[in-house]
């Protein structure tokens, strides 16, 4: 004879477990939905953190007899080759935000495994530099480099706007 009294009860309790895990779960879900932190903007707790050079103004693009832009938007410098020694702590390369943008840049150089190698602070139209200090130096060899060029807004709360990826082979020698 089976006891019936006990399996319902049994089957009770089991109930009740479950239905408190789905609750638990649905609440983590709704919390994650409506109360987690977005990053639409850059502020002084979250903007890119690194090493910074001599970011100056009437920053040189390294570019001669740049062309004017043919139309409105946002200009991303680009990049073919650089070359650098082995074991050097800084590589010359024209990092910076032209001119004519009506946004900021943060850029960030790094390589395609994920290495960082450089964080700039907000660079406005115009500036820029042409040094860059590394957080790390290279061995000799072939690199797959990205300079990663993340645009805000220039107003005090640096709005995200879009990001753009330059990329371009390092040659350490």
């Amino acid at each position: 004879m089976r006891d019936t009294k006990n399996e319902s009860r049994n089957q009770k309790k089991l109930l009740i477990i479950l239905s408190i895990g789905i609750v638990i779960c649905l609440g983590v879900t709704v919390w994650a939905l409506f109360f987690r932190q977005t990053n639409d903007t850059i502020t002084p707790g979250n903007k890119p953190q690194g090493i910074v050079g001599q970011v100056t103004d009437g920053w040189d693009t390294g570019l001669e007899n740049t062309p004017a832009p043919q139309k409105a938007g946002i200009q991303i410098p680009g990049y073919s080759t650089a070359e650098m020694k082995a074991g050097d702590s800084s590589l010359h390369l024209s990092i910076g935000n032209p001119p004519a943008n009506t946004c900021g840049f943060y850029a960030t150089l790094k390589l395609a495994d994920g290495t960082v190698l450089y964080r700039s602070e907000l660079l406005e139209p115009g500036f820029g530099l042409t040094e860059i200090p590394l957080e790390k130096s290279l061995d000799a060899g072939k690199y797959t480099a990205i300079v990663l060029y993340e645009c805000v807004t220039l107003d005090e709360s640096h709005t995200r706007l879009n990001s753009a990826e330059s990329e371009f082979t390092l040659i350490v020698k």
